[in-house]
């Protein structure tokens, strides 16, 4: 099957059982070169911090290192999390790589979750559906108003330290903005200068997970918006229907949206199962475990579905629902729909496996199945450069 559909990837540097962070963060960045010779559009980096099992924890130089090593493919964050990173920080740090790599650079910016004040009601769950051949999950029965969880959070906001609460979103971006147009004046008359944001040649991506403050100051200032049906698939379409509604024309003419996914292909149905095995127990971690997502187990190692109990089914059900596991064509076949019932101008997708090397077959199969353009000849070149620190740019 062919598209026209841009497809890019979503990396965490997962660390898998017996691995080490540093191994993570080589297999990423081998990732990186795999991708530019498939043809995806471009690689985002996520932000986590103190996750046993995650080592994407440093976007900006994830995103330096990955266009040294590669020509074509755009690098960028999924996303700086204005909680621990203040957007002008963020914006000199990616402003400072597409000063090397012009055209080449993303950069995508979130509002970190903060759990609400205890006593507040959870909002009322919603029922899982059917949109159009697209499966949209009810809400998962996490109540982040319970004590415990709120405490862990908390807690882990300290030890990372730098804090950030109570800024207003779409000030925080139009300072971005005002930066790259070398025309940023604070609220007192204070003009400012930042020699690496000023000019430089990066785009200002927005990142929701919900219909809420991000998505709509999204389509307000005319941004481009990621919305995420990996993570929180309960929310997407309202996500994408509140960016569309609220889009005002701004450094877009017009909307555009990218849409996530989770997913895993292998030669066989059977295959991409198995790989697929340890993957709940990876998600129980992070939404329940004392210190979020664990080292990555192997497949078999896990507790089967079936023998889960109904309350964990329940907390998993929404992510392991909307995985999208099997052959390349099965693959191909559920993201056309997602593209289509939410019409989405690109498919972001994220992998997560126990060996590296399986993460990149995915990725292979999947690009091929999609019809991206494989250049051998370009990825050779590419290493080539890498080596000779001689990169050449490229708006693509």
């Amino acid at each position: 099957m062919t598209t026209n559909v841009p497809l890019s990837i979503l990396e965490l540097a997962t660390v898998g059982v017996g691995q080490t962070g540093a191994d993570a963060l080589r297999a990423t960045l081998d990732l990186a070169v795999a991708a530019d010779r498939l043809g995806y559009r471009r690689l985002w980096f996520a932000e986590h911090h103190l996750a046993p099992g995650v080592a994407s924890a440093s976007p900006a130089v994830l995103a330096a290192l990955a266009a040294e090593r590669t020509r074509r493919l755009k690098v960028g964050s999924g996303a700086v999390l204005l909680g621990t990173t203040s957007p002008l920080i963020a914006a000199e740090q990616f402003g400072t790589i597409a000063a090397l790599h012009p055209g080449r650079v993303d950069l995508g910016l979130g509002r970190a979750f903060t759990p609400p004040p205890e006593g507040n009601a959870p909002p009322p769950p919603t029922q899982a559906r059917d949109v159009h051949g697209l499966h949209v999950p009810g809400t998962p029965p996490i109540d982040f108003t319970d004590s415990s969880l709120r405490a862990r959070i908390l807690a882990q906001k300290e030890v990372i330290g730098a804090s950030r609460t109570g800024h207003d979103f779409r000030a925080e971006l139009e300072l971005v903005l005002g930066l790259l147009a070398d025309d940023y004046v604070d609220s007192a008359g204070n003009a400012y200068v930042s020699p690496p944001v000023a000019g430089a040649a990066f785009d200002l991506w927005v990142l929701a997970s919900s219909g809420g403050e991000s998505a709509r100051v999204a389509g307000a200032l005319g941004l481009p918006l990621a919305a995420n049906y990996h993570v929180s698939p309960s929310n997407v379409l309202g996500t994408v229907e509140a960016y569309r509604a609220a889009f005002r024309p701004g450094v877009l003419a017009e909307p555009y949206v990218v849409v996530s996914a989770d997913v895993l292909a292998a030669e066989t149905t059977e295959r991409a199962q198995h790989l697929a095995d340890p993957f709940a127990e990876w998600v129980l971690s992070i939404r329940r475990g004392a210190q979020g997502a664990i080292a990555y187990p192997e497949p078999g190692t896990t507790t089967p579905w079936e023998q889960r109990s109904a309350a964990d089914q329940d907390v998993l059900r929404d992510r392991i629902d909307t995985r999208i596991v099997g052959t390349p064509d099965e693959v191909v076949a559920r993201l056309a729909t997602l593209q289509r019932v939410t019409g989405a101008d690109e498919l972001l997708v994220t992998t997560e496996t126990h060996d590296p090397r399986d993460r990149v077959r995915s990725f292979e199969l999947l690009a091929a199945d999609w019809g991206l353009h494989a250049d051998m000849s370009d990825a050779a070149a590419a290493d080539a450069s890498a080596d000779a620190h001689d990169l050449v740019p490229s708006g693509a």
